[in-house]
C-alpha cells in the first residue's frame, strides 16, 4: 500500500485531544487520525447512498403540493430562525 504526506495544522486543543487518544488507544497520532478520516469518510459516503435510494422516485410536483398543504401557523419554540 502506498502512502501519502499530508501535513494538517490543528488547533492546539484538537491535537492534544487527538494525542491522548492515540495514546489510550495505544497506537501512533498518525495511525490514529488516519482512522478517524476513514471512518469520516465512510460516514459521509454511507450517508450520501442513504439519501440517493431515499430520493429515487421522488417527484418534486409531489414535494412542493405537500409543501402547499402545510399549516402555516409559526415554528415550535427552539425551532426559529435567527435574524439577520
Amino acid at each position: 500500500m502506498s502512502r501519502s504526506m499530508y501535513p494538517v495544522k490543528l488547533p492546539p486543543s484538537i491535537g492534544n485531544a487527538a494525542r491522548k487518544l492515540a495514546e489510550e488507544d495505544g497506537v501512533s497520532l498518525s495511525q490514529w487520525v488516519s482512522v478517524a478520516v476513514a471512518q469520516k469518510i465512510s460516514f459521509v459516503e454511507t450517508a450520501e447512498a442513504f439519501f440517493k435510494r431515499r430520493s429515487q422516485g421522488a417527484d418534486q410536483v409531489d414535494f412542493l403540493e405537500i409543501l402547499r398543504n402545510a399549516p402555516d401557523r409559526p415554528p415550535e419554540p427552539g425551532d426559529e430562525l435567527e435574524s439577520a
